[in-house]
């Protein structure tokens, strides 16, 4: 069964989202040592990024017996976008968004977040706080991992003040994350990151397991460098 579009961008627009974007820059660093969100980036391949010129995607959910896709063609050295849904294709320049093109725009963020979220840490750096706690219990698989927190500011963006805690390894890649609405201290909803595969030298995670048997995955991917 296919899910209307606008009924799953409500949904997952509350998992994630992109809230304020920067310019990348070089993060915090001690003595020239690189800080914490450089080396989750850099584990993902963010070093590689520069050389894309082409990303494609679908963004996919089960939930029981319901099936959502959404597909994206992305153009980061122009910031074109692409989307592909319900049988129509909108191609729009994200420094143009206008109200027509609000919803679209937030799909894309939050597609794009939790494609690439390891990357936001740098993308995004002036608009959050971050934490980190070297040893935490993952709470998926209840395993030993260092716990990097980030909060949002209360302005800009589709869902400001919203919080993350990403489960990291001890190579710094991302196994397993929490949102948080609102950073509120109660749980929040977790979701597991597996099914790494490798192009161009990024590191991206194609699979992420939901509560009550949900999955939410990536079919499609396609990079292009220069």
């Amino acid at each position: 069964m296919k899910v209307p579009l606008t009924a799953f961008l409500l949904l997952f627009l509350a998992f994630a989202a992109c809230k304020t974007e920067k310019k990348a820059k070089t993060p915090e660093s001690s003595e020239g040592a690189p800080g914490i969100l450089e080396k989750v980036a850099m584990a993902h391949g963010f070093d590689r990024w520069k050389d894309v010129r082409e990303l494609r995607f679908t963004f996919n959910v089960d939930r029981d017996t319901s099936h959502f896709e959404r597909s994206w063609i992305w153009h980061p050295p122009t910031n074109e976008v692409t989307l592909i849904a319900s049988g129509d294709t909108i191609t729009y320049q994200r420094a143009a968004v206008d109200s027509t093109l609000t919803q679209q725009d937030a799909g894309f963020i939050n597609d794009k977040y939790w494609f690439l979220a390891p990357f936001q840490l740098i993308w995004d750096q002036e608009s959050f706080t971050h934490e980190l706690a070297p040893q935490a219990v993952a709470p998926i698989s209840g395993a030993p991992m260092q716990k990097l927190t980030i909060v949002y500011g209360n302005a800009g963006g589709y869902t400001p003040g919203d919080a993350y805690d990403l489960y990291l390894d001890e190579n710094y890649m991302v196994r397993e994350w929490t949102f948080r609405r609102s950073n509120k201290p109660a749980p929040g909803s977790d979701a597991s990151w597996e099914g790494y595969t490798t192009l161009e030298g990024l590191q991206l995670s194609t699979m992420h397991q939901l509560g009550g048997g949900a999955r939410l995955y990536f079919t499609g991917v396609e990079v292009k460098t220069q």
